[in-house]
């Protein structure tokens, strides 16, 4: 059972799967209000999660341009780097077979 701590409106301000002291409560899994505050939380971290994908995928781009114009060699990266932008070209070259991805993904910045 998780425990929580709440503010002084009554709200969850704080969850936790361990005992939180003398004014901390247990609380169900499935109550209404735990759910709601977790998925509040999630919300930011989606956000993030989304910025990330974004990031990554420009910087992906970038690399690209860079080896495109000669600028650096993908032997010029570290081999764990090669590893992940070959795996990723390669999934995205599938799903570019597949028309699984929109315009937008296909071209460089």
């Amino acid at each position: 059972m998780p425990f929580i701590k709440r503010d002084s409106a009554g709200q969850i301000a704080v969850a936790s799967n361990e005992s939180l002291g003398d004014d901390g409560e247990e609380i169900s899994v499935d109550a209404p209000e735990l759910r709601t505050f977790l998925s509040n939380l999630g919300g930011e971290n989606n956000i993030f999660e989304s910025s990330d994908m974004k990031m990554i995928r420009a910087i992906e781009d970038v690399i690209d341009l860079l080896i495109s114009k000669n600028v650096i060699c993908i032997t010029d990266l570290p081999a764990a780097v090669q590893s992940k932008l070959m795996e990723r070209r390669s999934l995205r070259h599938s799903l570019n077979a597949l028309n699984l991805i929109g315009e937008d993904e296909q071209g460089l910045i």
